[in-house]
């Protein structure tokens, strides 16, 4: 784990501290510490199964922790202000009502954030989908339902992103459009986490990996370190996570 400087703000981080999650006799994760900081894309890497949507559940309030806690600018999610604001979020793209328009999507939360209306235009235009934003999400590709759930999360132009796999049915121009407002987040001091199994991608957009499996932490290095040791992102992950099938 990556320790913290004395005096080191704690603005933009995300502070995941000995979190353990367990569901019944089921332990999702166990005893998980890392921490991500601003101005980096960080990869979030592991077989499925290993605890990576679980964290970010934990993350975003919509779990409990069993013990541990994760906190984002130094809170707890619950205890933040105005959520939208300073953490951006997309788990689920299909979780959006199918008879509602991208345009009434994203109104609703603006309202319900405090953010003007200029600010959805200028979100729908960032994301590719002003021209289709009065038509409903039912009809949407997961591509164009990608995008809505990526500009959800931007809505409130918060300092923290977590998106969880953002690619999953776009095409390629979509891949990289992501890859390049992802990077250019980070550029901007934003502190960026991204859940994804495409190692590929991962290696053209990510700066740093936190790598678990089952629940535990195996690596919180940098993309050039992992390439120094093992030339791909995909050499190293299946090497690093092989013998993460059973707890030790």
């Amino acid at each position: 784990m990556c320790e913290r400087s004395p005096g080191e703000s704690l603005d933009g981080m995300i502070d995941v501290r000995e979190l353990t999650k367990r569901y019944d006799d089921t332990v999702a994760v166990d005893d998980l510490s890392f921490t991500v900081r601003p101005g980096h894309v960080t990869g979030f890497l592991g077989p499925n199964g290993a605890g990576k949507t679980t964290t970010m559940n934990v993350a975003l309030g919509l779990h409990a922790p069993t013990s541990g806690e994760v906190l984002i600018n130094g809170r707890r999610y619950r205890e933040t202000r105005r959520p939208l604001h300073e953490i951006g979020a997309l788990l689920d793209a299909g979780a959006v009502h199918p008879g509602r328009s991208a345009l009434h999507h994203l109104q609703v939360l603006a309202l319900t954030n405090g953010i003007g209306p200029r600010r959805v235009e200028e979100t729908l235009e960032m994301v590719g989908l002003a021209g289709v934003a009065r038509k409903k999400v039912g009809g949407f590709s997961l591509g164009m339902k990608q995008r809505l759930g990526v500009a959800a999360a931007l809505l409130g132009d918060p300092a923290v992103v977590v998106l969880d796999e953002p690619v999953n049915g776009l095409d390629p121009d979509g891949v990289r459009w992501i890859r390049e407002l992802l990077r250019s987040l980070a550029a901007e001091g934003r502190t960026v986490l991204l859940s994804s199994h495409l190692m590929s991608e991962m290696e053209l957009t990510a700066d740093r990996l936190v790598v678990i499996g089952r629940g535990r932490l195996i690596t919180d290095t940098t993309v050039g370190e992992l390439a120094e040791r093992f030339g791909r992102l995909e050499d190293a992950y299946m090497y690093l996570t092989s013998e993460s099938v059973e707890y030790r």
